[in-house]
């Protein structure tokens, strides 16, 4: 069977390196994209392919898949994980930081998706994963920008897999809690963020990127041809579908 190869966003830190690790474990290829330079994650993935680009950049986003191609030479799985997530009471968000939120969050992954699509469909077979959230249903009064951008992803995640079912790809999001990352913890997190999460879950503990790791594994291996155009809550019981 073919190797297949992987791209990751966000890829520096948090859940976009252990996501980057753990598809490194089980054999893929893998790529990272972030802003800024990803050298721990370079040092835990060999051959690791790191990628400096500013996902809602068009020209980036294709330079950066080009690159992809020339070292790989094909493109299975993209794993759009980057995000950004301002916390502030609705009055207070101007339409300048709103504008911000949805290019990161919505039309990121759009772009994305959108250039390493031909490239996924010349190799027959691929897998797109959006990291979405579960604020779609807990609704934190706090992150409005937030909540609306990770509700479009899904609406994205669901109208994109009935596209491309035909083509032997699938579309799924994971949803999950308050994941504790170095960006949580100085943001979201501080301020007893973290135990206010822990409160309204099931699961009485805050949420490790590890925890997502299996999730992921599933949701890109070869058996899940099946699963498409779902949101997998992964959030310690803090709501229910």
């Amino acid at each position: 069977m073919e190797t297949r190869t992987a791209l990751v966003t966000g890829a520096a830190q948090g859940l976009g390196q252990e996501f980057a690790v753990a598809l490194a474990g089980r054999g893929y290829r893998v790529a990272g994209l972030d802003l800024v330079p990803q050298t721990r994650t370079a040092e835990r993935v060999l051959d690791y392919l790191e990628l400096i680009a500013d996902v809602t950049d068009e020209e980036q986003v294709h330079g950066a898949l080009e690159r992809v191609l020339e070292q790989f030479g094909t493109l299975h799985i993209l794993v759009n994980n980057a995000g950004v997530y301002p916390e502030s009471p609705f009055e207070d968000i101007t339409p300048e930081e709103w504008r911000r939120v949805m290019r990161v969050n919505l039309e990121a992954p759009f772009l994305m998706t959108r250039a390493a699509l031909p490239y996924l469909k010349a190799a027959g077979w691929g897998r797109i994963v959006n990291i979405a959230s579960a604020a779609v249903l807990t609704a934190p009064p706090t992150m409005v920008a937030y909540t609306a951008s990770k509700a479009g992803l899904i609406g994205f995640t669901r109208a994109l897999a009935s596209a491309l079912g035909a083509y032997d790809i699938t579309v799924n999001a994971i949803a999950p809690s308050m994941v504790r990352t170095a960006t949580a913890e100085r943001t979201v997190g501080a301020g007893g963020g973290f135990e206010h999460v822990r409160a309204q879950q099931a699961v009485p503990r805050t949420q490790e990127p590890s925890d997502l790791v299996s999730t992921l594994l599933y949701v890109v291996d070869e058996g899940s041809g099946f699963l498409t155009g779902q949101t997998l809550n992964v959030a310690g019981g803090s709501a229910y579908l």
